[in-house]
């Protein structure tokens, strides 16, 4: 009996022996045999690529440049009240209308200096008691307003804190229709989120938003919440401020558009040196040039603005510009409807001249105009430190 319990454990351990040989040595037969569960699986993974090396195509470098210096942007204001909510017979019928829950807003914004400029959009702080500001490293501050434009919806808030991050300013007006870009912002508050896509168009007016319309239109998704954040190209450069979506569901649909940098930066320094933004002014009502308008004024002309109306004094007056003058460029730049008028001589530096191109009847004219200030746009600043 022993010696066949010998020659068992002896049999044995040869078998076990040579397993381990062909688990070391061929896996593979090993694996091919088992039919177990818990096999191992045979797949197939690509090798590893060095950490700091970008895959073809990817914009990793860009949104790694610019999304530290990109903020969501917390905005609480109290709940109106009505007007009689401390009339004793008002809440005993109505009860108690102050209790309301305080109104909650998200944006995004994006930090332009490092004494702690953040520009955002006008609509996103409109009205706010409080602004708390969220850092992409997690750090919190709280914002102090500095002013607003409503014309162009933009504001400009600021935040006490060191070693802040600082987005790079591009070149909007080298954009063209086809480049690639991003958008980074905190959609919908989910947190930071970077999109792709193209510029779609370029001086998108008429819109209806603003006041100055000059969008950059793009099929990278913005959604509720990316408001104020950034839209940057390849090299990670601030292209826009995003700002608007089109949709019928509220959420993306391929139609966002940010304003361009030229006009933020413009805004923003308006505000921190001055306290508003200053632009020019020549004193007319422009109107839509139609068939029946040119037929009215007796003018020949198919493409610019149809003057109306010129006030008495002012800077269009005083270079000759008279009703039924209609505008076709300014500075050679050429004027195809209201909009583009409006935003052309907002761009002038008051006190200096600039060439009018004019068609008067059947004669094609040029006059020099002096731009004056527009009168400002009312804007919410808080007083200086």
């Amino acid at each position: 009996m022993k010696r066949i319990w010998l020659l068992f454990a002896q049999a044995v351990t040869v078998l076990l022996a040579a397993y381990f040989v062909l688990v070391t040595l061929k896996p593979d037969w090993v694996r091919r045999g088992s039919t177990s569960l818990g096999g191992v699986v045979s797949i197939v993974e690509a090798p590893s690529a060095p950490t700091a090396e970008a895959a073809p195509g990817s914009f990793a470098a860009a949104a790694q440049k610019a999304a530290p210096a990109v903020v969501s942007i917390n905005t609480s204001k109290a709940a109106p009240r009505h007007p009689r909510s401390n009339d004793p017979w008002f809440r005993f019928f109505f009860g108690d209308q102050g209790s309301e829950q305080p109104q909650i807003g998200l944006g995004s914004g994006v930090i332009v200096s490092s004494d702690g400029y953040i520009l955002t959009n006008n609509h996103v702080v409109e009205g706010a008691d409080e602004i708390e500001v969220t850092l992409n490293d997690g750090r919190h501050a709280t914002g102090r307003l500095i002013g607003t434009d409503p014309d162009t919806d933009l504001a400009v808030i600021r935040i006490a804190l060191d070693k802040l991050p600082v987005v790079v300013l591009g070149n909007s007006d080298a954009l063209r229709v086809g480049d690639q870009v991003l958008a980074i912002g905190n959609p919908f508050g989910v947190g930071q989120t970077v999109t792709s896509g193209i510029v779609s168009a370029l001086g998108r007016n008429q819109l209806g938003i603003n006041t100055f319309e000059n969008f950059i239109q793009t099929d990278a998704a913005i959604n509720p919440g990316n408001s104020g954040g950034a839209l940057i190209d390849t090299q990670g450069n601030l292209q826009g401020i995003n700002t608007a979506i089109y949709s019928r569901s509220g959420g993306s649909m391929g139609i966002g558009f940010a304003i361009p940098v030229s006009t933020a930066k413009q805004v923003l320094e308006g505000i921190v040196k001055d306290g508003r933004v200053t632009r020019g002014w020549i004193g007319v009502e422009p109107a839509t040039l139609t068939p029946e308008m040119a037929e009215t004024f007796g003018v020949k002309a198919t493409q610019g603005v149809i003057i109306t109306g010129v006030l008495q004094n002012a800077p269009a007056a005083q270079a000759g510009i008279r009703p039924g003058d209609v505008i076709t460029g300014v500075d050679d730049k050429a004027i195809g409807n209201v909009q583009e008028l409006l935003t052309a001589v907002a761009g002038l530096k008051p006190g200096t001249g600039s060439r009018f191109q004019v068609q008067r009847g059947n004669d094609r004219v040029e006059l020099d105009v002096t731009a004056g200030t527009r009168p400002a746009t009312p804007v919410r600043r808080q007083q200086p430190e």
